[in-house]
């Protein structure tokens, strides 16, 4: 009697592993051999799509290959460690030591599950939340393995003493690449997500991503083109960059929209935006909800954007003074046909806030001072601490983009956001990977990652010039930078500055901010908020998400000044319009966009709407 309930629990035990086993065995061989001939097949076009234009001389891999530079990078790491052997051994020693633990680990846990593994993902990590990860024990050691070897290889860049500076910059970068370019939930066998899945689709799934890979490579024009989202659920003007306005000016290179007044009175300064042209201007205007736009309207200013055009070979010529004199200057014209007012306060967001602080320099200097406050969103102008970035630039690799650029007259904006997704491949690359191209699922609609995906060219002669002044030599910080025949300095920059970083950016780190404001020779008022490069600026009010820093003088070290600043919760929104106010609270009645100059347009435009 007493042994019966022991059978039982053996019995239910045993049932219960074989049902595990069962999940992971294909149920109908002859579907899903087929299934997996079909994905050769699609496969094979994908292969095509890359091969065509290359094949045709339409496409060559002419730019400075990452792979060259990551092998010489890691060259030098492994030089190191081997200079010496006890170095070497120790090293190595560490690293079996860990796959003992791991294997010591995934034994035991076989045997009592629920048992802690000898090294856990961190906290936040995603990959590992099926509960197969710590239940199987080929699983759970294959996370451990992992784990132990990603780790072990991470702290060889962060132990190697003898490395420079840059160096030990590029080689933490591309380990982080490998790091998670290899983690085991990217592949089908040794994901049991993946892998359940796969043998309960039987297979089919895997035709879907091949698919879906093929016809994303022919998007890009023999190169993969990821897809993030689905872009079919947007519309430019109908459910994104929604603001109701006027295309008022229109320029080679950019077109200026007025946005319609939501209140009686306005400021009497206009409110002039230069957003970057990396990416288009809409980053500001995704849906009523989130926009800056509509919200500073609301709040009374009159609002002018700078969308920029997506160049081709005709533009390839367009540098930063003719950025600056037929964009920025040109939108001051603009402004000022549309309202009679010579006084305006700008913003300038990422490299359109580096561009602006250029413009700024080259205008004390010419005596044009029509604009008399000035914002930037998450702008470097000092790019000493430029982040990671700062990797796909040095000598050899700027000449190779030069050359590129030289002979298509642009570069093409796949390259940028390919590099963007790389500083964020574990949430901007891979998951993609994994989602579309090996179950195959659509990506979901998302109004932040469709003007994510909505990438534009560069100039050749803008994008150089950017590149080697700002990146490689940093001379806009340092007086160097030459426009228009004159050399600049930032210390002309008179007018009070309000310098808005994020805390977690990752592409204009909040430490490069930071230090870009004591350039400047007027007041600055250094604000820091919370979240990263998009979401720390996007962040209407009424979301009361995060928080922001202030604490006036961007004085000492970054850290010094947060330890001294107050933090206050939700947007920092509100405290930059008091600043505004502070500096002219002047009102007149609302200007309505024509009511002075003839309209070319609605909002948001012939260029915006250009696609790569």
């Amino acid at each position: 009697m007493a042994k019966a309930p022991e059978s039982n629990a053996t019995g239910a035990a045993s049932a219960d592993a074989s049902s595990g086993v069962d999940q992971y065995l294909v149920k109908d061989p002859e579907r899903f051999a087929l299934n997996l001939a079909r994905m050769i097949e699609q496969a094979g076009k994908a292969a095509a799509a890359w091969a065509e234009p290359r094949e045709k001389g339409e496409l060559r891999d002419s730019l400075a290959d990452p792979a060259a530079d990551m092998v010489k990078t890691f060259s030098k790491l492994t030089e190191y460690w081997l200079s010496d052997p006890a170095r070497a051994l120790e090293a190595q020693a560490k690293l079996y030591s860990g796959y003992m633990s791991a294997w010591t680990s995934a034994v035991a846990r076989a045997q009592e599950p629920g048992k802690p593994g000898s090294i856990e993902p961190e906290r936040g990590d995603k990959r590992f939340q099926d509960p197969e990860w710590g239940r199987n024990a080929f699983f759970d050691l294959m996370k451990q393995t992992y784990l132990t070897t990603s780790r072990w290889a991470q702290d060889l860049v962060l132990h190697a003493d003898g490395l420079d500076e840059q160096t030990r910059h590029k080689a933490e970068f591309y380990m982080r690449q490998i790091v998670s370019a290899l983690s085991p939930s990217n592949f089908v066998l040794t994901n049991p997500e993946l892998f359940r899945e796969t043998v309960a689709d039987h297979g089919e799934n895997l035709v879907r991503g091949m698919k879906m890979l093929a016809e994303d490579i022919s998007a890009g024009k023999g190169e993969l083109k990821l897809r993030q989202v689905d872009t079919s659920a947007f519309d430019l003007g109908r459910n994104v960059a929604t603001s109701p306005g006027k295309v008022v000016a229109r320029s080679e290179v950019a077109e200026i929209i007025q946005y319609e007044p939501a209140t009686e009175k306005v400021l009497r300064r206009p409110l002039l935006i230069c957003p970057p042209w990396i990416n288009k201007f809409y980053i500001l205007d995704l849906n009523p909800q989130k926009s800056f736009v509509r919200w500073a309207v609301e709040q009374g200013h009159t609002v002018f954007v700078i969308s920029w055009v997506n160049p081709d070979e005709r533009h390839q010529a367009k540098d930063w003074e003719a950025y600056i004199r037929e964009g920025v200057q040109f939108a001051l014209d603009a402004v000022e046909t549309a309202t009679g007012e010579k006084q305006v306060n700008a913003i300038g967001y990422c490299v359109g806030g580096t561009l602006l602080a250029a413009a700024l320099a080259l205008m004390a200097q010419e005596g044009d001072r029509r604009i008399r406050s000035a914002t930037f969103f998450a702008t470097q102008v000092d790019f000493t601490y430029a982040g990671d970035l700062k990797v796909f630039i040095d000598d050899d690799q700027l000449a190779a983009i030069e050359r590129v650029m030289g002979a298509k007259g642009y570069l093409d904006g796949n390259r940028m956001a390919t590099a963007f997704n790389m500083l964020r491949a574990s949430d901007l690359i891979w998951p993609y990977v994994v989602n579309n191209y090996m179950r195959g699922k659509e990506p979901l609609p998302f109004d932040l990652l469709y003007w994510n995906a909505d990438c534009t060219r560069m100039t050749a002669a803008n994008h150089a010039f950017y590149l080697r002044n700002c990146y490689l030599e940093n001379n806009l910080s340092q007086g160097r930078m030459e426009i228009a025949g004159r050399r600049l300095s930032l210390g002309d920059i008179k007018i009070p500055v309000y310098n808005l970083s994020t805390r977690e950016d990752h592409i204009a780190p909040a430490r490069s901010v930071f230090a870009g404001s004591r350039c400047f020779g007027g007041p600055v008022e250094f604000v820091m908020a919370g979240s990263g490069h998009i979401a720390g600026v996007v962040n209407p009010p009424a979301m009361q998400k995060y928080q922001h820093w202030t604490g006036g003088k961007p004085e000492g070290s970054l850290g010094e000044w947060i330890g001294k600043a107050e933090e206050h919760a939700g947007s920092w929104w509100p405290h930059w319009q008091r600043w505004i106010v502070d500096k002219d609270a002047r009102t007149v009645p609302a200007r309505q966009p024509g009511a002075r100059a003839p309209v070319l347009g609605d909002a948001p435009g012939l260029y915006v709407k250009e696609r790569v």
